[in-house]
C-alpha cells in the first residue's frame, strides 16, 4: 500500500507561495540530497490543478538532462481537479468526483510513495480527509511577509514530528505525520 507524502518549501511565517522568489539562496547539496531521496521513493506524483497547469507548461520542454525533468516527465501523475477537462502531459490522470474514495483506492493500488510538491489547497483537503501520511517541510530561515500560507483558515490537525535535520544554511528539514487522535 502506498502513502501520500507532501513536500513544501516554507518560510518561518508559513508562506509557501512563490518560493522561486525567496528559496534559492538557501539551496545547497544537503537540500538537493533530501529532495533527491524523496524522488527515489516516488511511485507517482499528485498535484492540484494550478500546479499541474504551471508544471505542464514548463517541464515537458525543460532540459532533458536535468534529473527532475526526467523524473517528472515520465512519472505517473494524478491531478486533483473538478474543473480541469483535459490533461495532455505524459502519464497524467485527472482525479475528480469522489476524490477521497479515488485517492484511497490509488493508495491501495500503489507500491511506494505518492509524492506531492506544493498544492497547499490539496494538502489541506488530504489532511481533512485523513489521506495525508507524511508532511515534509523545508523550513527556511526567512520571514517573507506576504503570500499564501500552507494553513489558512483550516481546522486543527495535530501532527507528530518524526524526523528533523538542520542544514548548514539554517534550513530545517522537518517530517511530520498525523498524530493519533
Amino acid at each position: 500500500m502506498g502513502k501520500i507524502v507532501s513536500n513544501f518549501f516554507i518560510s518561518l511565517d508559513g508562506v509557501v507561495e512563490s518560493p522561486d522568489q525567496w528559496h534559492f539562496p538557501y539551496f545547497n547539496d544537503e537540500m538537493g540530497a533530501a529532495i533527491g531521496a524523496g524522488v527515489q521513493n516516488a511511485a507517482a506524483f499528485l498535484m492540484g490543478r494550478k500546479l499541474y497547469e504551471e508544471w505542464s507548461a514548463y517541464w515537458p520542454t525543460a532540459d532533458a538532462d536535468e534529473d527532475f525533468a526526467k523524473f517528472i516527465n515520465n512519472a505517473r501523475k494524478y491531478v486533483v481537479s473538478d474543473t480541469l477537462e483535459k490533461a495532455d502531459w505524459n502519464n497524467t490522470t485527472i482525479v475528480s468526483g469522489d476524490v477521497t474514495a479515488k485517492l484511497r483506492e490509488l493508495k491501495e493500488q500503489t507500491d511506494g510513495d505518492i509524492q506531492m510538491s506544493g498544492s497547499a489547497t490539496t494538502v489541506r483537503r488530504l489532511l481533512a480527509d485523513g489521506l495525508l501520511d507524511e508532511l515534509n517541510l523545508l523550513l527556511h530561515p526567512i520571514a517573507v511577509g506576504r503570500g499564501r500560507r500552507l494553513f489558512e483558515d483550516t481546522p486543527t490537525h495535530p501532527l507528530k514530528l518524526v524526523k528533523s535535520e538542520t542544514f548548514q544554511t539554517g534550513v530545517l528539514n522537518l517530517t511530520y505525520v498525523p498524530a493519533a487522535g
